[in-house]
């Protein structure tokens, strides 16, 4: 399948939220009928603008619009606490993602990470673990675990004792039964598997950004095949434009990649939901869909895609090929 167009359609959507001053990206180029989105220069917006460019091959040469982009990244942090905070996600995924984005053009945030010192301490480490909602709201959650890894380690403040503590921590935890989340959530609480799933995907990219072996890894793929197969990823899963497709895809092809476990069953459901998935963006209307306008909800796809080429090589073309960025740096 030769991904060109879809590659083409999507650059120049991001290329349609850059607004008048150099490095500033919208997230959403109109106004939902709640009118809750924040138009104009957004953080999710920025970020994403250089996150897609990244994985696409467009990133900015010239040195002044880098240093515009690294600005109008930085713009958004608050200097007392070092967070960066945004209406639509916890501070702390707003901070990661923010300082992932910086990342790409080799810089940080302006200010440190204050608000993540307390964290320093195993106690209050795992306190902030054991205290997340776990049964009733693993997706969303994730979000916090997750991201003051990804931005300690980005921002070199991830020593690898700390380190230990954080995937020790886990690996004690995590359900033997599913591979994911932790040990009863699943069966104590009021989610679906598939959200603990999505939860679950933002702890594996630490594992894998980290080179450290997934826990449970072979109960991983095994919920990762039922899932699919028995059409438990959700309503629209392979028909929306967000993250739940990479959440799948990712989680699936690495674990593959770290075991060898259930290897070419798992390459043929990743290459039949490849030949269901990539119609369906190729379908979407770039000038009317919502979805797709939101850059933070296309750059999921986009890493999607850029995981799905990564498992069937040769199956996927592109001139350029797609650079998974969780492979530059952890956390979307």
């Amino acid at each position: 399948m030769n991904l060109d167009r879809l590659i083409e359609k999507i650059r120049l959507t991001v290329e349609s939220h850059a607004l008048e001053r150099p490095g500033e990206y919208a997230r959403w180029l109109w106004q939902d009928e709640e009118n809750t989105r924040e138009l104009g220069v957004n953080e999710y917006g920025c970020a994403d603008a250089a996150n897609i460019r990244y994985m696409i091959g467009t990133m900015p040469r010239d040195p002044k619009e880098r240093e515009a982009c690294v600005k109008a990244l930085r713009s958004f942090q608050t200097p007392s606490d070092g967070l960066f905070p945004e209406r639509t996600h916890h501070a702390y995924h707003g901070t990661a993602h923010c300082t992932a984005a910086l990342e790409l053009f080799e810089a940080l945030p302006e200010y440190p990470l204050t608000e993540f010192e307390m964290y320093r301490d195993r106690k209050e480490l795992e306190k902030l673990l054991a205290g997340l909602d776990w049964l009733h709201n693993p997706w969303p959650q994730a979000h916090q675990g997750a991201g003051l890894f990804a931005a300690m380690l980005i921002t070199g403040n991830a020593e690898l004792a700390w380190q230990d503590w954080y995937f020790d921590w886990l690996n004690e935890q995590v359900d033997p039964q599913y591979g994911l989340s932790v040990r009863g959530a699943i069966q104590e609480g009021d989610r679906p598997v598939c959200e603990h799933l999505n939860g679950w995907f933002h702890y594996l990219f630490n594992y894998s950004f980290a080179k450290r072996p997934f826990p449970q890894v072979h109960a991983l793929i095994d919920t990762c095949i039922r899932l699919y197969q028995e059409k438990e990823l959700s309503e629209y899963f392979g028909r929306e434009v967000g993250f739940r497709e990479i959440d799948w895809v990712y989680t699936l092809n690495r674990a593959v990649m770290q075991s060898g476990y259930r290897m070419e069953e798992s390459k043929g459901l990743l290459r039949e939901f490849a030949q269901q998935y990539i119609p369906y963006l190729e379908s979407v209307d770039a000038q009317t869909d919502d979805a797709w306008n939101d850059l933070h909800r296309l750059f999921g796809s986009v890493c999607a895609l850029a995981e799905l080429q990564l498992a069937l090589p040769g199956e996927l073309r592109t001139s350029y090929p797609l650079r998974q960025i969780l492979d530059r740096r952890p956390f979307i």
